[in-house]
């Protein structure tokens, strides 16, 4: 991508207006075909509340796509989706990102901020059954079935109810994981993937059924698009005022927050679910109160031990809403959780180290 700013037509020598045709706004996505679906889903709500500006999306390549072989769980941790994009950000090649806010790190680089959450989808998980059979439920699928994910939250809390399924890894996009399913000769009797990847891509009618609370706990922000831009970028965040939705971005405040204290990313069994109720707004409709309900789990890789707690307080503020999660994380490592972390944590670097060792041995490079 070029960060070079389109000269006026009329005057080659004068930069054209940012947000005029001759230079629109540039959403940063992904290439997938569900980061664009969700590019446009925001592209879409800035025009419509500013309808004299011009926005245009530009495709970044990241590593997370283009290591499509080894388990997440092995190469680390969320910057994976976001580094290249957040490069773009800062060089001024791109003036906001769209992320699926599951891969946002809760640690932004400096001088990048979350500017504004949209408005979530139904963010739980869900069970889709290979084309052709008639399960409908996990409790259908008979022994020795392999269930599909590139997941080891859900993976972790699966086994603890499901110990006689098997478990397999599968990468790729959506639509890549869909035909890997539905392959007559693929291995697998379903995936568990997330309702709302599925619902945007026009699949919802392949969910057999859904994995909910409190027996399944989501991602934290899973379901919900987080929209990130330059720290002090003023006109950005007032652009970007009208697109944000308070009750997604209160509630995914929570998870992010209790997953910053567990110090978790994406290849790590953190569960969370969250609800707002009782809310109390003002004449502008903006929320001044409300009840927030934080159910949040960590779970062992073989699913053997499982913590999970909940938090439950009036929150007038997303500031609020974060000591909700913060309270939420310290239950957990009180409860075990912080032991859980550690372990998972040591038997990555293990993995790791032997993967690295297997590749050398590949290459022919001396030990």
């Amino acid at each position: 991508m070029s960060a070079s700013t389109p000269a006026d037509e009329t005057n080659p020598a004068v930069p054209a207006v940012k947000g005029t045709q001759a230079n629109p706004f540039v959403l940063g996505s992904r290439a997938s075909k569900l980061a664009l679906i969700q590019a446009n889903l925001v592209m879409n709500a800035l025009r419509h509340a500013h309808p004299s500006l011009a926005f245009t999306i530009a495709t970044v390549s990241v590593e997370g796509d283009r290591n499509k072989s080894q388990a997440l769980y092995l190469l680390g941790g969320k910057s994976l989706w976001t580094k290249e994009l957040e490069v773009a950000l800062l060089d001024g090649e791109v003036d906001i990102i769209v992320h699926s806010l599951k891969d946002v790190p809760t640690t932004l680089p400096e001088g990048c901020v979350l500017g504004a959450v949209v408005a979530r989808e139904d963010p739980r998980d869900s069970l889709v059954v290979k084309e052709g059979l008639g399960y409908k439920t996990l409790q259908d699928l008979p022994e020795g079935s392999v269930v599909g994910t590139s997941s080891v939250r859900r993976v972790a809390q699966l086994r603890r109810s499901f110990p006689h399924l098997l478990f397999q890894d599968v990468r790729g996009n959506l639509d890549t994981r869909m035909s890997k399913l539905d392959a007559p000769s693929g291995p697998y009797t379903a995936l568990i993937l997330a309702h709302a990847g599925l619902a945007r891509m026009g699949w919802a009618h392949r969910i057999s059924s859904d994995l909910s609370a409190p027996e399944f706990l989501h991602a934290v922000g899973q379901g919900a698009l987080g929209i990130e831009v330059r720290e002090g970028d003023k006109r950005m965040e007032q652009l970007l005022k009208g697109v944000g939705e308070e009750t997604t971005e209160w509630c995914t405040a929570a998870e992010r927050a209790m997953l910053r204290v567990l110090e978790g990313g994406c290849s790590v069994p953190v569960g969370a679910a969250t609800s707002l109720q009782n809310i109390s707004s003002n004449e502008s409709e903006a929320i001044v109160q409300a009840k927030l309900t934080l159910q949040g789990s960590v779970t062992s890789l073989d699913g053997s031990v499982h913590v999970q707690k909940t938090v439950e307080r009036t929150v007038r503020s997303a500031q609020e809403a974060k000591s909700v999660g913060e309270e939420c994380a310290r239950l957990l490592v009180e409860a075990g959780a912080g032991s859980i972390l550690e372990e998972i944590g040591q038997d990555r670097q293990g993995r790791a180290e032997k993967v690295t060792e297997e590749m050398k041995g590949a290459e022919g490079v001396p030990q």
